[in-house]
């Protein structure tokens, strides 16, 4: 049985790796992710990084709203999305984790010539996380129980323009753009558990992320376009938390198979208020602006096969769909991705891989909605058909 273990072990990381990529374009503000794969790692010390470059294709159509202006745009921008992480393992039961990742983010810019732009001209979020994870393992029954625990700490932020009035219908020269501009920082943590049966290849966990209190977000509502105005304005908000079950067991010598599911409390980005700095309490009735999103919760769900070749060469597909968080109001519709890579051990403790994927974002259309007695859209309408989304994603794993 130990010979099965070493047969699909090179299966196992690579569809990993592969599954990894889709949340790179899942629903709300999630890039990377949160992923501690690297903990499970059987060798003393690892070191993995990773980099997944992405290019969405979202175009909009039918466009109206209180400008005029062209009736299409293209909202997406291509980005990228790293990840570093170092794993020691102390004694034969202790296992830490320390890592950075990019685990939230978004950027859309449809620009400033099409009729939605009251809603929306360039919309960027970016995040930094700095992550310890440890477990402890122990004998239970044919396999090992692990538990798992740790913290993070993030750094957000980002911005977002639209066009507030006519171009000079403010102060003279004015462009009639107005900005806000925000970041802000918390600290999560997680805990889980995990049982494996390293004979099998066969590993269950559940991992729970806490949320992030981001309860001092600071920034400036700059209306210098507008009416000559810069507000310095503050808020609060929780980035969400999330549960997270997966599943792999080898299922024939060479072959391996793998599962996950996971929920994202998203449907608390509703409506975001932003105040004054003068103003101690922010809430709707007294906010200077807001960043409206009118999310629902996140689901994806994920599934694949593995196989390894020979020493030196494994191959993986993954097919994973993800649940769109847009209520009727954005374009956050279901997701379907198709992944595959293949993984080269270049010697005994170096692996490269090589994975990508092709989704397909699903059609809808974009509508002012009322959510908790607040509209959302400013007035904007518009539709898109179905798009495609391209990903890449290589990775470097030094172990000892």
């Amino acid at each position: 049985m130990a010979k099965q273990k070493f047969v699909v072990s090179g299966a196992l990381c690579l569809a990993v790796s592969i599954t990894s990529v889709a949340p790179a374009f899942a629903g709300g503000l999630e890039r990377g992710g949160y992923n501690i794969d690297l903990l499970f790692d059987n060798s003393r010390f690892a070191a993995e990084s990773a980099a997944t470059f992405v290019a969405p294709q979202r175009k909009l159509k039918n466009a109206t709203g209180a400008f005029p202006g062209s009736s299409t745009a293209d909202d997406s921008e291509n980005y990228w999305v790293p990840r570093i992480g170092i794993k020691a393992g102390f004694g034969d039961a202790v296992d830490c984790m320390a890592d950075y990742s990019q685990p939230w983010g978004a950027h859309t810019k449809p620009g400033n010539t099409w009729a939605g732009r009251g809603e929306n001209i360039e919309t960027k979020v970016e995040s930094d996380n700095y992550a310890l994870t440890c477990s402890y393992k122990f004998d239970v029954g044919p396999g090992k129980l692990r538990f798992i625990g740790g913290g993070f700490y993030q750094e957000l932020s980002g911005f977002k323009e639209r066009q507030v009035i006519p171009a000079g219908a403010g102060i003279p020269g004015g462009n009639g753009v107005g900005r806000l501009d925000l970041k802000g920082d918390g600290w999560g943590w997680r805990a889980g558990a995990a049982y494996e049966i390293p004979e099998y290849a066969l590993r269950a966990s559940l991992v729970y992320n806490s949320a992030v209190k981001l309860d001092d977000i600071t920034g400036t509502l700059n209306l210098s376009q507008v009416n000559g105005v810069v507000i310095p304005v503050h808020g609060s908000q929780d980035m969400p938390d999330s549960l997270e079950f997966k599943f792999q067991t080898g299922i024939a010598p060479g072959w391996l198979a793998l599962g996950s599911v996971k929920w994202t409390d998203w449907s608390q980005f509703s409506t975001i208020p932003f105040c004054s700095t003068s103003v101690s309490s922010c809430t709707p009735l007294t906010q200077a602006t807001s960043l409206d999103l009118g999310y629902r919760d996140g689901w994806t769900v994920s599934g694949g096969v593995g196989h390894k070749f020979n020493d030196q060469w494994s191959g993986a597909v993954t097919v994973t769909w993800d649940r769109g968080t847009s209520q009727g109001f954005g374009t956050q519709t279901d997701t379907w991705t198709l992944g595959a890579g293949v993984q080269h051990a270049v010697t005994e403790n170096i692996e490269l891989r090589l994975a990508g994927a092709i989704g397909l974002l699903t059609s809808g259309s974009s509508r002012p909605t009322t959510m908790n007695g607040v509209t959302l859209g400013n007035g904007v309408s518009y539709d898109f058909g179905n798009d495609i989304v391209a990903a890449v994603s290589t990775s470097l794993k030094v172990k000892f």
